[in-house]
């Protein structure tokens, strides 16, 4: 097992860095956000670095029972499958959701949610939340976290005043329950169960 909880280290540093943006001008601390966003104009142009950068800035630092949540789902996968996986998982996830919101985005976005700030850690903490249903046990328990998880995600996306967060919440969650479903297929019995 690895002595690092690398996902405590993640959120922690994100927390920091929302406290340090905090102290710094208004239009600094816009221009930041701007600059590290996946909004549509920022892809559009090309930035595809901001794929990376997004997912560590937060516009705000984050409530406590979020951020304590974050590093419990981070830690737990960390210690099921080890920290180069859950890296990878939450960075894949957060990716795609990205880029399947940019995709439904991009041609029929009017101008302020082109120029949306689209920047934190919630689309890489649901992939890895949906992905680590693979370690409960198989079958009801397993199968009603998936699709109560779904139906989670799913409800702010078919409510009025819906936003293009909700959809990447429900995208990313969709990632993770598809890794999941591929680990069930690939390892089996293998992989840490939680008991």
């Amino acid at each position: 097992m690895n002595p690092i909880p690398w996902g405590a280290v993640y959120a922690g540093g994100v927390q920091l860095g929302a406290y340090a943006l905090e102290r710094t001008g208004e239009a600094e601390r816009e221009r930041l956000l701007r600059d590290c966003s996946t909004n549509v104009d920022n892809l559009a142009a090309g930035r595809w670095g901001t794929l990376l950068s997004s997912a560590l800035v937060v516009e705000e630092p984050m409530p406590l029972p979020y951020a304590l949540l974050l590093v419990a789902v981070l830690g737990y996968a960390e210690y099921a499958y080890g920290a180069w996986w859950t890296a990878a998982v939450f960075l894949f996830g957060h990716a795609a959701a990205t880029l399947l919101v940019y995709g439904a985005l991009r041609g029929t976005a009017d101008r302020r949610t082109r120029r949306a700030v689209d920047v934190g850690t919630s689309y890489g903490f649901n992939t890895v939340l949906g992905a680590l249903t693979s370690a409960l046990p198989r079958g009801a328990v397993r199968t009603a976290a998936r699709v109560g998880l779904l139906a989670l995600a799913a409800a702010p996306v078919v409510r009025r005043g819906r936003t293009f967060t909700d959809a990447g919440h429900l995208a990313a969650l969709g990632v993770g329950i598809g890794v999941s479903l591929a680990l069930d297929c690939l390892s089996g019995a293998k992989h840490q169960k939680i008991t």
